[in-house]
């Protein structure tokens, strides 16, 4: 699952973070940051993560109806890796609840607490937080206490 959150710093303003969620272990496993929300923004993030997780052909990666999303740019990108695009329906907030979720946890353990300086320190702070505190330290009560990375170390243990 994949969306865009907003981050705003002091000198740069406002600036966008991409992120894709496993659903199964909640990891984060790609992210983007950028100054412009762009189609360009969103395939980072994409291309990150299908490269730190080599998925099966077939993966079904679902977004809302974001402009980025629906770009043939980003349409044609998804099919080239062999994934299937699924889509919010329009005006269904639910259906992009957990990728929400995470965006509201950064923000309620990290961004709130917080006035980055510039693009450069926030683009830091959030590699910071999401790959050394949520994916790796973070308990998740929907883990059975676990991580998101104990999650997928046992996923790579059985298979």
């Amino acid at each position: 699952m994949t969306d865009i959150t907003y981050i705003h710093t002091l000198k740069d303003g406002w600036c966008y973070l991409a992120s894709v969620l496993d659903l199964h272990s909640k990891k984060i496993v790609g992210h983007s940051f950028s100054r412009s929300m762009t189609t360009d923004l969103v395939i980072k993030a994409v291309e990150n993560a299908y490269e730190t997780q080599k998925p099966a052909k077939g993966l079904v990666l679902h977004s809302d109806l974001g402009s980025q999303y629906t770009s043939s740019e980003f349409m044609n990108f998804v099919q080239s890796l062999g994934m299937v695009q699924s889509f919010s329906q329009k005006g269904c907030p639910y259906d992009n609840a957990c990728i929400e979720s995470f965006h509201a946890i950064l923000k309620k353990e990290e961004v709130n607490h917080v006035q980055y300086a510039d693009y450069a320190s926030a683009k830091l702070a959030l590699f910071q937080f999401i790959e050394s505190w949520y994916n790796r330290k973070r308990i998740h009560s929907s883990l059975g206490y676990k991580t998101p990375q104990m999650i997928e170390n046992q996923i790579k243990q059985s298979a």
